[in-house]
């Protein structure tokens, strides 16, 4: 018997290849499906990933800029109880007075009179010179704002004395209003009218949150930063206050001015006690946050309060964290007054 023709053989086979193909080409295709949907999974599941981690490291990186430029808006339950006074949001001018003691007194013949006022051990004795060069800040302080429409005065300075149930700028304030001294022209000094452009600053504990809050409260009451900022204070502090303070806030030298008052007595002692508690402590810890100056707040602190102006002044909120361990290093964060220069 002879072989099958070869032509019998290819047909076989064509047969087979084709049987072949077809049902292998069905099982490929659901396999290249498969595949493709175990990619395309797998796309997803990287550029979620990638996303993530993109996400993350946008975080980190704006995390590391500092706080002041992070937007923040009060909680609707704070901003709901605010309306603030129109005729005060053009204010440019800050106007400081620091507080140094307590007034307890309210009526202006008591104005004088030492045991009307709280004071620390070393401002007693000698006489009342001490608390005549307090007046006069305050006196002073008030001029300033009446002689100018754009100034706001804000006294400053906490409830400091564990003796007292009020603070150092609201006894200012109620001397100021005791002597009449917002209405000069006016007979009447209890029943005179609310003078707008001043206010209370009441959570500093030393100097350098005088100034500090100050600004912040500034903006709580005027939606904005001062242009100018004058303090009147004692003359032996000028130095503490425009060498180290300003330095410190940054705020530029020709926007800022120190009046300096001091006592009709000369004391030396006093002078040696600036350098010695106030100018030397502050030249090794420009912010005041560690140790000697430190505890002195703690001490002036014996009601445990504390301020609102990480939610008020926001763009403050860098510089009022600032605490490096470098002492005398700078805030190098923005600030709002870095357009004035």
């Amino acid at each position: 018997m002879l072989p099958s023709p070869v032509s019998s053989n290819r047909r076989g086979t064509s047969q087979h290849l084709r049987t072949f193909s077809s049902s292998d080409l069905r099982r490929a295709l659901n396999l290249l499906r498969s595949r493709s949907r175990f990619t395309n999974l797998s796309i997803i599941i990287l550029a979620g990933c990638f996303c993530v981690s993109f996400l993350y490291n946008l975080a980190f990186i704006f995390s590391s800029f500092p706080p002041s430029l992070v937007t923040y808006t009060p909680p609707q339950s704070i901003l709901s109880t605010i309306a603030r006074n129109t005729t005060l949001e053009n204010l440019s001018h800050l106007v400081i007075v620091p507080g140094h003691a307590i007034w307890t007194g309210t009526q202006p013949d008591q104005v004088l009179d030492a045991d009307r006022w709280t004071l620390e051990e070393y401002q007693r004795g000698g006489g009342s010179y001490r608390i005549s060069a307090f007046v006069e800040h305050i006196r002073r302080g008030v001029e300033i704002t009446l002689k100018d429409d754009s100034s706001l005065l804000v006294f400053s300075g906490g409830q400091t004395r564990l003796q007292s149930t009020t603070t150092e700028a609201e006894s200012y304030m109620r001397l100021a209003i005791s002597l009449g001294l917002f209405h000069p022209d006016s007979k009447q000094t209890t029943h005179a009218p609310h003078f707008p452009r001043a206010t209370t600053e009441t959570y500093a504990l030393d100097s350098y949150q005088n100034f500090l809050f100050s600004l912040a409260r500034f903006h709580e009451i005027t939606g904005r930063y001062p242009l100018q900022v004058t303090i009147v204070g004692y003359e032996m502090k000028r130095r503490r206050f425009d060498e180290l303070h300003r330095t410190a806030l940054r705020f530029p030298a020709h926007h800022f001015e120190y009046i300096g008052i001091e006592p009709s007595a000369h004391e030396e002692s006093a002078r040696i006690g600036e350098v010695k508690n106030g100018y030397a402590p502050y030249q090794l810890d420009l912010y005041g946050c560690h140790d000697f100056l430190l505890a002195k707040r703690r001490a002036r602190n014996p009601f445990l309060r504390f301020h609102s102006y990480h939610a008020s002044a926001p763009e403050l909120r860098g510089l009022l964290e600032w605490c490096p361990d470098d002492a005398g290093m700078v805030y190098n964060g923005l600030l709002p007054w870095d357009v004035y220069e």
